[in-house]
């Protein structure tokens, strides 16, 4: 399979996240870049999640059908969002109860676009693009709340 290659122009590679797309700021969405696209790619999924959440998984955003681009806009909704761990069809950035916890953002380039509804949570999300992944790729980037 191919490898995406997801980066920010806000934060780098497993450093920092910026407050701004925090909890503890104006909780938007980043801004990111994928390169590698392949040619055949239909549609774009944004899967961003935390492992280390205390409650296990924990899933701040799904976006599925996004159009193929290299580029996702600051604070921007670029395809259909899912629900998050909190039951919401946004963008619920980091807010780590204490210490640094990792945020994933997986992206997908499938070759097809997916016929899921706004009710859809992640594991129907996966199980729709099984079959249909042509390339993926994320970048981990961190947060850190001491209390």
């Amino acid at each position: 399979m191919k490898e995406l290659l997801v980066k920010s122009p806000a934060f780098e590679k497993n450093k920092l996240i910026p407050s701004k797309y925090t909890c503890d700021g104006d909780d938007v969405s980043p801004p990111l870049t994928i390169e590698g696209i392949p040619e055949k790619t239909k549609s774009l999924v944004l899967i961003m999640e935390d492992p280390d959440a205390t409650a296990g998984l924990w899933v701040h955003w799904l976006v599925w059908n996004i159009p193929p681009t290299a580029e996702i806009q600051e604070n921007s909704v670029p395809g259909t969002e899912g629900l998050n761990t909190n039951k919401k069809n946004s963008y619920h950035g980091p807010c780590p109860p204490w210490g640094t916890h990792r945020y994933f953002f997986k992206v997908y380039a499938l070759d097809t676009h997916l016929n899921l509804g706004a009710l859809s949570e992640k594991e129907a999300l996966e199980n729709a693009m099984q079959s249909h992944i042509l390339a993926n790729g994320e970048l981990i980037g961190l947060y850190r709340r001491d209390k």
